[in-house]
């Protein structure tokens, strides 16, 4: 990335999900956006919880904010932030509302009243694609699917090519893939969330070959573009209790989320061909080619999305299908407030303001 220069253009982002409080800051210089800072702090969960209630993650947010914006301003200089985005709600769909929300919301109004600059809005969910993309700039300007995975969201996405308008084609029926994750790994006893620690385990068992030779599998249940994880959540959780390695499952837990989004893959690039096709046929000058070539390409954000052992997987079940799958570095795939931060520059240069940073 290039160096902001001397006349530093900063973008504080601020991001409250329902397990993490996340604070960025981007400095702008031209077409070109550097992190300068991010913190970030977990909610804590209690040990054999699966969650925690809206309440109970509003007030570790409001506590997390007070000691998160102190070190993020200790890392710039507040003459220098030109503005201030901030997600309000998981997503652009209608009655999209969480409490936890509202801490992050209230905290950005009070910084950009204090500051003199404008504030952003945008969906926790524009938040994760803008974070994802920021490894993959090579799809800023065109069209293209994402799967946004994670314990609240398991959702196949067309993306615009302004990220503007998101629209979700496909996902999860029932519960998510993040939530596959968390509660088997809780029913191990490990900490929630889960996820890092039952991709040890499974990553372990791949490894040493125990889940290869076990030759247990769970089903992967896909029609067209949605996907079911209820049944495989039942098929894991009686396996445990019936005594099946720990490294086992937690294998065939990823490689059944794997599996699923390989199918789901596969069925949208079906789809979406089928599409153009329709369209050629109406207008004769459309081509195929430039309709398709960028809608194969998919990105992958969220939590879920970090796991080595699920990309490597999905890279293997994919190899011999014609299309582009990118990932991000696995700390901006997790909740951040980057692609909030980044998305407010972005919003403001497209609104056009000339103004210098501190509002004058």
């Amino acid at each position: 990335m290039m160096s902001c220069g001397s006349k530093k253009r900063i973008f504080l982002g601020i991001d409250t999900s329902c397990y993490t409080t996340s604070a960025a800051c981007v400095c702008v210089n031209g077409n070109s956006a550097e992190i300068v800072c991010d913190e970030r702090t977990l909610l804590k969960v209690a040990a054999g919880e699966r969650g925690l209630r809206q309440s109970d993650a509003v007030f570790q947010h409001v506590r997390n904010l007070a000691e998160i914006l102190p070190k993020i301003f200790k890392q710039i200089d507040r003459k220098d932030v030109a503005g201030v985005g901030v997600s309000v709600c998981p997503s652009g769909r209608e009655g999209s509302y969480m409490p936890v929300f509202l801490a992050g919301k209230s905290h950005a109004l009070s910084v950009s009243a204090a500051l003199g600059v404008p504030v952003y809005e945008f969906t926790h969910q524009q938040g994760h694609i803008r974070a994802a993309a920021f490894d993959n700039e090579s799809l800023l300007g065109k069209d293209f699917f994402a799967f946004h995975l994670s314990g609240g969201t398991s959702e196949l996405l067309r993306i615009d090519s302004s990220l503007s308008d998101i629209k979700k084609i496909g996902g999860t029926t029932d519960i998510n893939a993040g939530q596959l994750v968390d509660r088997l790994g809780v029913a191990m006893g490990l900490r929630f969330p889960a996820g890092k620690e039952l991709e040890k385990i499974a990553a372990e068992a791949l490894k040493n070959k125990s889940y290869a030779d076990s030759g247990f599998v769970l089903p992967s249940s896909v029609k067209s573009l949605s996907c079911s994880f209820s049944g495989v959540e039942t098929k894991a959780a009686n396996a445990l209790k019936n005594g099946e390695k720990h490294g086992t499952v937690a294998a065939a837990v990823y490689d059944c989320i794997a599996r699923t989004l390989a199918k789901l893959v596969k069925n949208a690039i079906e789809f979406e061909t089928e599409n153009a096709a329709r369209e050629v046929s109406v207008d004769s000058k459309c081509s195929i080619g430039d309709e398709t070539a960028s809608t194969k390409s998919f990105l992958f954000a969220g939590g879920v999305a970090s796991s080595t052992v699920l990309r490597e997987m999905l890279a293997d079940r994919l190899h011999k299908t014609p299309v582009e799958l990118h990932f991000s570095r696995p700390v901006l795939s997790s909740d951040n407030a980057v692609g909030i931060a980044a998305l407010a520059a972005e919003e403001d240069a497209f609104n056009g303001r000339t103004a210098t940073p501190g509002g004058t």
